[in-house]
């Protein structure tokens, strides 16, 4: 399939579910999250050479070049606990969980979840907690997203959940993506309600702000799906200048214009910086009720 046609594919595609996106959550929530917001450099040290924090602050410039290749040149520690307080209380509003859309099936078990794949190597670090600012420890968090190129891995084998997979939408039957299980993955909370991956920035895909997904789980009792993009800026700057990027160009849909977050909450934008090892740090403080 030619890139034209497979773009108006995935796009009739993408429209088809979005409208049907008011009916289509999952039925398991009970429960409801917002991720708590950070404006640019509130209750954060700004290293030198380090992108200032921020959701829709920053500009998408870097003072220092983006490192690229994937998770393999990624030197960088994660972060103290430091990087999800802000110094103020966390009173944020919840807000209705998202759609899980198409493209999910569970995934392994692992911190690294690039399965070699190239692309910025980025840090995806998630904390929760509850509405008294507790954290909350051994909650399963599931994250997916696709690669570069806008496609998610379609190698079902093993999955126990793999029911609402879409698998010619999502992976476009490229063979590479068929046989593959990047950027998929599950971790514990440890005690202070945190989990971290290594992985890369996803890429776009039509109609569709650059996303991950996540869904959080405990005891199979309670379930939340939901996804969070980044700044329109930051998007367009990383598409039309990284190396591993520039080849397919600026998204044609930004998070001010997606059909999901229908309603521009920038609640559902994750806070990010760069790392002295020019990695991506990609953080959020996520409220579950």
């Amino acid at each position: 399939m030619k890139k034209d046609e497979s773009i108006q594919s995935r796009r009739r595609a993408m429209k088809s579910i979005a409208s049907l996106a008011a009916i289509t959550l999952a039925p398991a929530v009970i429960g409801r999250a917002s991720a708590e917001t950070f404006g640019p450099g509130a209750g954060h040290h700004r290293p030198p050479g380090h992108r200032p924090p921020g959701h829709g602050g920053s500009d998408g410039s870097d003072s220092g070049a983006w490192a690229s290749g994937g998770t393999a040149s990624m030197t960088a520690d994660f972060p103290e606990d430091s990087i999800f307080e802000t110094g103020q209380t966390c009173s944020v509003a919840l807000t209705e969980a998202l759609t899980m859309g198409p493209c999910y099936f569970t995934g392994n078990y692992q911190e690294d979840i690039s399965e070699g794949q190239t692309g910025l190597p980025m840090m995806l670090c998630l904390q929760l907690i509850d509405q008294n600012c507790q954290p909350l420890a051994g909650y399963e968090v599931e994250v997916w997203h696709c690669n570069v190129d806008g496609l998610y891995s379609g190698d079902t084998t093993g999955s126990s959940d793999s029911s609402s997979f879409f698998r010619s939408y999502c992976t476009e039957n490229d063979e590479e993506a068929l046989a593959s299980k990047w950027f998929r993955g599950t971790l514990v909370t440890d005690s202070s309600g945190r989990v971290n991956f290594r992985s890369c920035f996803p890429g776009w895909y039509a109609s569709r702000a650059i996303h991950i997904h996540f869904k959080i789980n405990k005891n199979n009792t309670r379930e939340l799906v939901s996804q969070c993009g980044f700044d329109d800026d930051f998007c367009t700057t990383i598409c039309t200048t990284h190396v591993d990027y520039v080849n397919r160009g600026e998204p044609d849909t930004l998070f001010r214009n997606d059909s999901i977050f229908t309603d521009g909450n920038t609640d559902q934008l994750f806070n990010y910086r760069q790392n002295n090892d020019g990695s991506l740090l990609v953080y959020k403080r996520i409220i579950v009720s």
